[in-house]
């Protein structure tokens, strides 16, 4: 049984003494090394975040460099399409100015050949209908 005396007096006051000891020697300096990891880790995240924005703008910086990149290579692909095209034309139009050329210069022979065939055949067509007709009548004409 629980008996009132002295030694209940003591255990109380050991009890509290007991208290402030291991508030002074244990839980102030755990609750200061929690205190100083707590700020430890906010600064670590405000880092983190930091870091976070930081490449975030130099990712958008990057993104803007490739589109300005991919700009300039569409125009210069563009530019080197329409000189190729133009180019091209030009070379075409060359060729049929050749081709007109020609096709003149040929027609022009050609037609002073018709010309001299039919000549020819004007000069020798009295002679060849003379022939043809004692051929076909069977006697000189």
């Amino acid at each position: 049984m629980i008996t009132m005396d002295i030694t209940l007096i003591i255990q109380m006051i050991n009890i509290i003494i007991l208290m402030f000891l291991l508030n002074k020697v244990l839980y102030k300096p755990v609750l200061g090394i929690l205190r100083d990891r707590s700020k430890k880790m906010q600064g670590m995240q405000e880092d983190i975040e930091r870091f976070q924005k930081n490449a975030r703008l130099r990712q958008e910086e990057v993104d803007k460099k490739m589109a300005q990149a991919s700009g300039k290579a569409k125009a210069a692909l563009d530019s080197a399409r329409t000189e190729a095209a133009e180019a091209g034309n030009k070379k075409l139009a060359e060729i049929k100015a050749e081709v007109e050329a020609g096709k003149k210069e040929k027609m022009t022979e050609l037609k002073s050949q018709v010309d001299a065939a039919g000549k020819t055949l004007q000069e020798n067509l009295e002679a060849f209908a003379s022939d043809m007709a004692g051929k076909i009548l069977g006697r000189s004409l």
